[in-house]
């Protein structure tokens, strides 16, 4: 049955940041990943559609105050994840019923609107933890962000745009209409910070080839960033995402923009391309230059959905061709036997924390929702170019997930090198119920037909 959806009303939230803040969020974050070390209830392995239906009564319960991405994380909300991990929340062929549009619509739009509210704080963090009524935690936990205003645009965007796909649902258009009210609320704040990104760009000198960028002086973050490297491709690549959504959504000018950059949008990226691509394919960072190329690269090159790759240009669908072909036929980078990626071929850093409390998010470690956005990437390469090169390929990698999860009892943040559930001694592993949805709308793409039909 759809109804009227009571939104949520104008509040008064407040923002912390600083070295005791900090203090205090870690604090929190520790006690939520020892509880859910030690009291968590595995899901039993079962089929695809009993684990769906519990995933997403649990990412989308009428109970929490923001969307929640999983069990460990639920003490905590991370900006960037509209973009990364979660873009396809609104799809109408991964909601259930009338029931579960509502909720996703509503929690969608507060989700948002806490998001909105850190910008206009001038609260632009990795991210945000809750610290009791409506007070809020901001903390950088490796570096200042390149892709939270790419998340919270995109979270933006998914609920402005709810009702451009055909669905039963009187929620979608509901939601559009209140995504519609935010950006014309919280649009100038978000033209300021979009902005003041755009000036914080220095140009990168690499043997002759120049291109603006992010983090000439410090590393920023972006996914997988545990590494804290400098001048990183998918950092930059997220900046450009960036100023491309602020454009498509109205919330900055194309002509002002290109007036701050110095130059049009498309040198911008054709020189961001130029410096990462000179070898041929997409490095991961400048500073690997002296590694062999499969060591250059990492799997988070495949960026966000609509993201950084516009494989209509044929050089670009190159790029991303002879990038993708190293990375299939390098079996270090491969879950031995199957279609599991990982994210680089060899291991750049594995401290003692990662051993202990924290996974290694960088290096030898698989995450199923980067291998479905390389399927996506790869299906956008033969769209655009008129092959089937990558098809069969993106549908192997898209089982492998299917048998992951029904294997582990539940959607993964995380595989290990040898495909099993990540574990350390404090980590028992994450399970990323609100990713779901996005491997369903990508295995729909993929094979054109549902893997789970509700009606």
């Amino acid at each position: 049955m759809n109804r009227h959806i009571p939104f949520s009303p104008h509040r008064e939230y407040r923002f912390y940041q600083g070295l005791v803040a900090t203090g205090v969020a870690n604090g929190i974050q520790a006690l939520n990943f020892l509880g859910d070390r030690f009291l968590r209830k595995s899901h039993a392995s079962a089929g695809i559609e009993e684990l769906y239906r519990h995933s997403v009564n649990s990412a989308f319960s009428p109970n929490e105050a923001f969307l929640v991405t999983g069990a460990p994380h639920a003490s905590a909300y991370y900006p960037r994840d509209f973009a990364w991990f979660y873009p396809d929340v609104l799809d109408p062929e991964t909601i259930m019923d009338s029931e579960d549009a509502v909720r996703r619509v509503r929690l969608l739009e507060k989700s948002v609107r806490l998001l909105l509210e850190a910008v206009r704080s001038d609260v632009i963090t990795t991210t945000i933890v809750p610290a009791g009524g409506d007070r809020y935690i901001g903390v950088n936990y490796f570096s200042q962000p390149s892709d939270t205003l790419l998340g919270i645009l995109a979270g933006l965007e998914q609920i402005m745009r709810a009702d451009q796909r055909a669905s039963p649902f009187l929620a979608m258009a509901q939601g559009a209409h209140a995504g519609r009210l935010l950006l014309a609320e919280y649009r100038e704040d978000l033209k300021s910070a979009i902005f003041q990104l755009a000036r914080a760009l220095q140009p990168s000198d690499d043997n002759g080839l120049t291109a603006l960028l992010c983090d000439v002086t410090a590393p920023r973050s972006a996914a997988t960033d545990t590494r804290a490297e400098r001048r990183r491709f998918v950092t930059n690549a997220c900046l450009y995402a960036t100023f491309v959504r602020g454009i498509r959504l109205g919330v900055i000018d194309r002509i002002e923009l290109e007036g701050l950059l110095g130059r049009e949008l498309s040198q911008y990226k054709s020189e961001l391309l130029g410096l990462f691509g000179r070898y041929g394919h997409i490095r991961h960072s400048l500073d690997s230059d002296n590694e062999p190329p499969a060591s250059s690269i990492a799997l988070d090159f495949v960026n966000v959905h609509q993201g950084f790759w516009d494989l209509s240009d044929e050089g670009e669908r190159a790029l991303f061709a002879a990038t993708t072909d190293l990375i299939l036929g390098e079996p270090r980078f491969r879950v031995p036997d199957t279609f599991h990626f990982l994210v680089s071929a060899d291991n750049p850093q594995n401290k003692m924390i990662h051993r202990i409390a924290a996974p290694a998010y960088q290096g030898r470690s698989c995450w199923p929702t980067f291998n479905v956005e390389f399927a996506d990437r790869m299906l956008d390469h033969d769209e655009c170019s008129g092959t089937e090169k990558y098809r069969s390929c993106a549908q192997d990698i898209l089982s492998d997930i299917r048998t992951a999860t029904e294997t582990h009892g539940g959607y993964q943040e995380l595989l290990s090198e040898k495909g099993l559930k990540y574990r350390t001694w404090a980590y028992q592993g994450a399970v990323a119920h609100s990713w779901f949805p996005r491997f369903l709308s990508v295995w729909r793409r993929a094979f054109g037909t549902r893997l789970l039909d509700w009606n």
